[in-house]
């Protein structure tokens, strides 16, 4: 009788996501959905994605969420890659899903989620004369038989399906098990903190996309393997983010960078009550210490921050939440039963002392068991005794807490010195007049690359490029500064809050 999720107007108990996912099971069988089988998701954050996420799990088959954001051919190549027959589309998408099954002739089924369903089987929209399957129908039909009885293999059975960012060429299917995804939500919930991550009294915002790793495991899961309510927010808009953490009550707030910048300079923010909140955790980009502070004092709770990836289900750092332990700028140290080290970025074998840079390398229970159909790009993430290559750039201290520099792929190679573009863009935030920046490597027939900022001014301001660039050189050494600056409208990022520096790289090489 507990809410599990609230969507609008309707509430689900944990009861309802039982029973209607046991019937969609028994439905999506019914339809010929058979055991391993890859069943695509695409949705924005609603009540069905959740029901249609476990409903998929309880027939066999495979999930396999596609970024909401996605054009056609994005789209596409995630059915075709993964091998998907059936597809599970919101009505909101509809024109994308139309687009995107012209080039998929192997998805034979679909199912449409309207913006009018409910439970009963309300309105499906423009399914209901399409000859599509229903949702709410499916859930109906289904209550009349049982899901499917099968054996699993936690250890071995893929559960999900979800694609790696694909910022560096095509995305890839990343293979997680039953066993991945429950011991990461057991790792992250069980951590030795004094304050618990979620409590069964907990009320969180799902606002950061169910498609997305961080959203899927993270806050839906990790909701629901701790009892706690999940509000759902479909499209971030900050004004109804607000009103929402009011009304609700949210006393968790899990959220990305550009969030937290946008709450130390929204006007509205110190207005609202957000009395009931409690911690704020902070994933899926880098969260600077001078941010992370900033945030702190706008919202007034502890502020941390956490560390993963895809391809480990995702979390395999987070910092704790008691103040005395917070150390600002770091992700802090590995979850309980995950090991690190840091190797140094010549050999990738020699660990780095402490304080020393290098590539994080991770293993636990969490990490994939690869990527789909695509054994190379496996072997060159996986080694052969079970350690994750995160291709990330950090350093790590003697207490095992670690702070992260730069991807390594997007290092700026400065007469021959490496230029961390994350550690330039920290600094750039913390000028007055910037609202927000992203930093890449522009070629240099000298230098070979120099740094070049991407700048997007605050509402009024119009600062100078020279002032800009002596502000950062007076931070830095002289082979970190910034040699360009461009004003921009927006920094392009992905859903999770990622600068897509490839973008802006392709931008400047008129690609």
């Amino acid at each position: 009788g507990k809410t599990a999720v609230i969507d609008g107007e309707r509430i689900f108990t944990y009861a309802d996501l039982e029973a209607l996912s046991d019937n969609l099971a028994a439905g999506l069988a019914g339809m010929g959905v058979e055991r391993g089988e890859r069943v695509a998701v695409l949705a924005p954050n609603c009540a069905e994605f959740v029901i249609a996420f476990y409903g998929i799990l309880k027939a066999g088959a495979i999930a396999t969420t596609v970024n909401s954001g996605y054009r056609e051919r994005e789209i596409a190549h995630q059915l075709n890659d993964s091998g998907a027959r059936t597809l599970i589309a919101h009505d909101a998408l509809r024109d994308m899903a139309d687009a995107a099954l012209k080039i998929a002739p192997g998805v034979e089924r679909r199912v449409s989620i309207g913006y009018d369903g409910g439970i009963g089987g309300g309105a499906d929209g423009a399914a209901a004369d399409s000859g599509e399957t229903q949702f709410w129908a499916l859930v109906e039909k289904g209550a009349s038989s049982e899901p499917p009885a099968f054996d699993v293999d936690p250890l071995n059975d893929v559960a999900v399906l979800p694609y790696s960012s694909g910022t560096t060429g095509l995305s890839k299917g990343v293979m997680l098990t039953h066993s991945n995804l429950a011991a990461n939500v057991r790792q992250f919930l069980a951590r030795a903190d004094e304050e618990a991550t979620l409590r069964e009294d907990d009320v969180i915002l799902t606002h950061l996309p169910l498609f997305h790793i961080y959203g899927m495991n993270v806050l839906m899961n990790g909701a629901i393997g701790s009892g706690a309510a999940q509000v759902m927010m479909g499209r971030f808009e900050m004004d109804a983010f607000l009103d929402l953490m009011e009304r609700h009550r949210v006393t968790v707030l899990f959220t990305v960078p550009p969030v937290g910048l946008g709450l130390t300079q929204y006007p509205g923010v110190a207005a609202r009550d957000l009395s009931a909140l409690r911690v704020g955790f902070f994933g899926a980009a880098p969260l600077s210490a001078e941010l992370q502070a900033r945030v702190q004092e706008a919202l007034g709770v502890p502020i941390i921050q956490g560390y993963g990836m895809t391809e480990a289900s995702p979390v395999t750092h987070a910092d704790f939440m008691e103040a005395h332990l917070i150390r600002h700028g770091s992700i802090g140290p590995p979850l309980p039963d995950t090991e690190q080290k840091v190797v140094d970025l010549d050999t990738g074998t020699r660990e780095t002392a402490a304080g020393e840079p290098g590539e994080l390398l991770v293993r636990g229970p969490q990490v994939m068991k690869g990527y789909y159909e695509n054994p190379q790009a496996t072997a060159e993430t996986l080694t052969a005794d079970g350690w994750l290559h995160t291709g990330d750039i950090v350093r790590m201290d003697e207490d095992g807490y670690v702070w992260a520099l730069d991807r390594k792929k997007e290092l700026i190679k400065y007469k021959g010195f490496q230029v961390p573009p994350a550690e330039l863009e920290g600094i750039l935030l913390e000028h007055p007049e910037i609202a927000d920046a992203a930093v890449i490597g522009k070629d240099d027939l000298e230098s070979g690359e120099i740094p070049k900022a991407f700048v997007v001014p605050k509402p009024g301001a119009s600062p100078a490029a020279d002032e800009i660039m002596g502000f950062v050189a007076s931070k830095v050494a002289t082979f970190k500064r910034v040699r360009e600056v461009e004003f921009i409208d927006a920094v392009p990022k992905n859903p999770s809050g990622k600068i897509l520096r490839r973008t802006l790289i392709e931008r400047e090489r008129g690609g």
